[in-house]
């Protein structure tokens, strides 16, 4: 099981990656120094996301950092443009120059339409590596399907999910993170286990987002305790659920879906606003604050 700790201090050390769970999908990211953050949203308490055609969505949480409280940053990985995702504090405030990982889609309007001039587009199993310091990530891009109806599809944004593959520039990986995206679970996400070695911590969308119509277009706790079960990854940080008004699956299916499959004693208990600190040794025990 994780230890738990009330001291967090310190830079992160090259044999190790933190993670601070800032909210929804947003994590911040740290291996030596070397620093990313996964989809940026920084909407407060009450504030309505845009999910597109007309569709809002009230936030229910407040965000553990404010965007003027980052650190400075060597990435962003950027699942897909989705306003509880990628929101107007993001828009506004982020630097321009910051490097984005994201989707074809993405990019594009990242790019053209606001203005952030280091954006790539990664198509399904392209990679992308980031230096800082002598130590690097090499980011992949994963398949990812936002909803299981075909026309629904067509109407969201397209997903990718992302291997995170942490180590020396030049070196072997010592470390892998998977994020899921906002994926619903299909049979295209078991390639992933035939291209990797299982994740050392695998971070899974959850929340059982429902549209108007009764369209679930994330995974709920069931959905997603059988993706853990078919990755089998070392680790599980669940994140995306409670955030939003949209979202209706809680935490607690998920948690007692997982401990059914025999998963339990593999998810990391970081909740919001939490860290935990993963060492790159085989076999080590993750910290949590």
């Amino acid at each position: 099981m994780p230890r738990t700790t009330d001291d967090f201090t310190g830079d992160t050390p090259d044999d190790a990656v933190d993670l601070h769970f800032i909210g929804n999908a947003t994590l911040l990211v740290r291996h030596g120094p070397l620093t990313l953050l996964t989809d940026p949203n920084f909407l407060h308490r009450g504030e309505y996301a845009y999910l597109g055609y007309g569709l809002l969505s009230r936030r229910l949480t407040e965000p553990a950092l404010g965007v003027d409280e980052l650190p400075r940053l060597d990435g962003i990985v950027l699942s897909h443009l989705h306003g509880d995702h990628w929101d107007r504090h993001a828009r506004r405030n982020l630097d321009r120059d910051v490097p984005i990982l994201t989707t074809p889609h993405a990019a594009r309007r990242l790019k053209v339409v606001q203005g952030f001039r280091r954006t790539a587009g990664l198509r399904t199993w392209q990679a992308l590596t980031l230096r800082q310091g002598g130590v690097q990530v090499r980011v992949t891009s994963l398949p990812g399907r936002h909803a299981g109806q075909p026309l629904l599809r067509a109407l969201l944004p397209p997903v990718m999910g992302s291997m995170l593959e942490f180590g020396p520039v030049g070196g072997p990986v010592r470390l892998r993170l998977y994020l899921s995206g906002d994926t619903m679970l299909h049979d295209g996400l078991d390639e992933i286990t035939r291209r990797f070695p299982a994740a050392d911590l695998a971070v899974l969308h959850l929340g059982g987002t429902l549209l108007p119509g009764g369209f679930l277009v994330t995974m709920d706790g069931a959905q997603g305790a059988e993706l853990a079960r078919r990755l089998d990854p070392r680790l599980v940080l669940p994140v995306h659920y409670g955030d939003y008004t949209v979202m209706r699956s809680p935490l607690s299916a998920f948690l007692a879906e997982a401990e059914r499959l025999g998963l339990g004693e593999r998810i990391v208990p970081c909740r919001h606003g939490g860290r935990a600190r993963l060492s790159t040794e085989p076999g080590a025990v993750p910290t949590v604050s």
